[in-house]
């Protein structure tokens, strides 16, 4: 027996983001509607180009000096560690646009690299078919497709490649170094691709490709936590009373160094080296530390101030 699915509409699908002023659905065979949708490319995390504009970069750019101003006087709700880390890529003054050409760079390259991998030899041809490998939960909190991408091939083809040359889209990125490993549990890459993806971003790193050119880049993660950081120092500064939990809500994931097995607390992912942060969302963790045999970092327990 099936599970029931219900014919009209409920709260319990997923609704498909708008895709601006494109078309979210093509009718060609009267039951076969071709549906467009964002894919939230598992295990990398570009860039942000949130800010749209070379424009709306500058004012990122304002609100990060501002933000840098309100650490050093002690007004924002953030560690004397994690402080000490983002400072200086604060001061530089430049950070929103840094990450917003940044976000374009790696997306040219994506779209780029995408057109040329479906390309098949003969020029003539038709490109290749897109393969998708859709995470065992499939949707994130956005409702976009979280799934690995790459070329489809033939068996004839698999034969005659290596893991490497059957990587994924989400590989290139990290390979060509316009993203660190983004890896969130559960969807953990299995233990022969992961030691890939990792030599991939400990080369990128060492070859300082991409993102890692710029020693004042800010990782997305790390961009969009310090956006949230703001908007809530802002709303400190303008003496809103703010509970315990709003003062926080910049924070979202604990972070475990996979070297290690050791779990650090939601503001101190700086401790652990970019390509071997591993995330966890809070309701995970009771979960992952049985599962992956985790340690507490000291400070997560209070023994370390």
């Amino acid at each position: 027996m099936i599970d029931p699915v219900q014919v009209l509409w409920s709260p319990a699908g997923a609704t498909m983001p708008s895709l601006g002023a494109r078309r979210l659905v093509d009718v060609h065979d009267g039951d076969t509607p071709h549906i467009r949708m964002p894919v939230r490319m598992l295990s990398v995390d570009t860039p942000e180009v949130t800010a749209e504009t070379e424009a709306g970069a500058q004012r990122v750019d304002e609100n990060f000096t501002q933000l840098a101003a309100w650490i050093k006087q002690g007004k924002a709700p953030v560690s004397p560690g994690l402080a000490e880390f983002v400072l200086p890529k604060l001061e530089t003054g430049r950070a929103g646009t840094l990450q917003f050409q940044q976000g374009t760079a790696a997306a040219a390259f994506n779209e780029e690299n995408i057109k040329k991998r479906l390309a098949r030899p003969d020029p003539k041809a038709k490109p290749r078919n897109l393969f998708i490998r859709v995470a065992d939960s499939p949707f994130d909190s956005a409702h976009r497709l979280l799934a690995y991408l790459a070329p489809s091939f033939s068996k004839e083809e698999l034969a005659t490649l290596t893991r490497e040359q059957r990587a994924t889209f989400n590989l290139d990125l990290v390979t060509a170094g316009w993203s660190p490993t983004f890896i969130i549990y559960p969807a953990i890459p299995g233990e022969l691709d992961l030691p890939i993806l990792l030599s991939a971003a400990e080369k990128a790193m060492a070859e300082q490709r991409g993102i890692w050119e710029e020693p004042a880049t800010l990782l997305g993660y790390e961009y969009r936590a310090l956006e949230d950081l703001f908007a809530v120092t802002k709303r400190k500064v303008q003496g809103e009373a703010l509970t315990p939990a709003d003062l926080f809500s910049w924070r979202e994931r604990y972070c475990v160094d996979m070297r290690t097995r050791v779990l650090h607390g939601p503001e101190d992912w700086f401790r652990v080296d970019p390509v071997y942060r591993l995330w966890l969302w809070p309701w995970d963790v009771s979960e992952a530390v049985g599962r992956l045999n985790l340690t507490p970092s000291s400070r997560l327990v209070g023994a370390d101030r």
